[in-house]
């Protein structure tokens, strides 16, 4: 389960676009943060998760946050400054579970590769969707994951909402604060539509030919829809976003506080969490997901967009860190490629420490919110200053030290919790951690 929002440039405090989106997957499934140069494939199809698939020569460079061993991606921004994320939604369309079409992910990917604008990627999506489904596997351990897909795609001048059923598919711009989650939340204000979603819905008699054609309706599942709490989750992402912009114009803090978000912030710890949290912890059977990723993007006109990453599970105990266009941090030399077993990653490496603080939160927590509430505000503002200069040096040397700095900052919590006792929780939920832990040796 995942949320995603958007706010326009107009009423954030930079005058600059942002989209923002947590990653909600399997507790063990590491989520890499990469860049891919710009690059000319030699061939005309790509190996996407499941199938090969037709593409353009040209590809434009990309960051991504992505499960380890999907080719596709969960969120990412391109260099033109467009960026998406995309959720879970589950409608009455039934899959055929033959992994013969496309994930939500890969077409997130290829969109972002092939499109200088917001507009262009809804299409890219569209023809996707026309030419090879979306009849993929969107689990990990859980084979027997398979939805359609909602995408949040803006530009720093435009935004759309695209929300599918199968291979039907319903558009609408949106030019103000805006959110989506694992719910189709597109009615009858659509903008454009499958010029035969209509038609076949009547003909299931999922509407009726006598009222205003309604998509989320039509074609949601009730149960899965339900069970997710996504309109519990979007209820508190547009409740904290519209509170932000009124009086005070909205931000980069404001989005990443929004992630950082429980269903009960106060006194809150883990093992209460549940699927109506933003920033989700997982639990057990009814709550099987956790926030693995996080980004929030800074999509700027004419300066260099800036892509904060927590490259780590759990926002409220994680760093955003900066990335840009054009540096090589992340590339696989420098950067460790995260695997399916602690590993020494970043995300391996920090998951241990979250782990630890699932039954220690509120220790942990306050160490790690001094850092987010002094140092990583300090970067917040230094890469407003940094990112109107074009000096792609200066942006390597700053995104490094802020890597830099969150690792040291780890390995001081690491040593200063080494010998922590455990607070004692429920027996179910310690099972189920001794479990989760045990398949990947941590």
């Amino acid at each position: 389960m995942c949320d995603t929002l958007f706010s326009p440039a107009y009423l954030n405090e930079n005058g600059h676009s942002i989209l923002a989106k947590n990653s909600d997957r399997e507790p063990n499934e590491a989520q890499q943060i990469v860049r891919i140069p710009a690059n000319k494939r030699t061939d005309k199809k790509v190996q996407t998760t499941f199938i090969s698939v037709n593409c353009p020569e040209e590809c434009f460079e990309v960051i991504l946050s992505k499960p380890f061993q999907m080719w596709g991606a969960e969120m990412g921004t391109n260099e033109h400054g467009v960026a998406i994320g995309n959720e879970a939604v589950f409608t009455k369309i039934k899959l055929a579970k033959t992994n013969q079409g496309l994930t939500g992910m890969d077409m997130l990917r290829l969109a972002l590769e092939q499109s200088r604008t917001a507009l262009e990627a809804v299409n890219v999506i569209k023809y996707l969707l026309a030419n090879y489904g979306q009849d993929a596997c969107g689990g990990y351990q859980d084979k027997g994951m398979f939805y359609s897909n909602s995408f949040l795609i803006a530009d720093p001048t435009d935004a759309y909402i695209l929300e599918t059923a199968g291979h039907f598919w319903v558009q609408k711009r949106v030019d103000s604060y805006a959110s989506i989650s694992n719910i189709l939340t597109i009615g009858t204000d659509f903008d454009e539509i499958h010029p035969g979603a209509m038609e076949f819905a009547y003909q299931k008699k999922w509407a009726s030919r006598t009222e205003d054609f309604n998509f989320q309706k039509a074609f949601s599942e009730p149960i899965m829809s339900f069970l997710g709490k996504g309109t519990q989750r979007k209820f508190q992402c547009d409740n904290q976003g519209v509170l932000t912009n009124s009086p005070i114009k909205f931000g980069i803090k404001d989005a990443i506080s929004i992630l950082r978000s429980h269903k009960k912030d106060s006194n809150f710890i883990p093992s209460d969490g549940d699927m109506g949290s933003i920033c989700l912890h997982a639990q057990g059977l009814l709550t099987p997901s956790q926030t693995t990723g996080s980004m929030v993007a800074e999509l700027r006109e004419n300066a260099r967009s800036t892509v904060w990453l927590t490259g780590s599970a759990a926002p409220c105990l994680s760093i955003f860190k900066p990335f840009y266009f054009g540096t090589t941090i992340l590339n696989e030399e420098n950067f460790i490629p995260c695997s399916a077993q602690k590993d020494a990653s970043y995300w391996w490496q920090w998951e241990e420490l979250h782990r630890k603080a699932l039954t220690n939160y509120h220790h942990i927590h306050n160490e790690v919110l001094d850092f987010q509430c002094f140092t990583e505000q300090e970067w917040i503002q230094q890469d407003q200053q940094l990112a109107k200069e074009f000096d792609v040096d200066q942006l390597e040397a700053f995104s490094q030290k802020c890597l830099s700095l969150s690792i040291d900052f780890l390995q001081q919590l690491k040593l200063q919790f080494a010998s922590f006792k455990h607070k004692k929780t429920s027996i179910l939920y310690r099972l189920y951690w001794s479990w989760q832990n045990k398949k990947v040796q941590i």
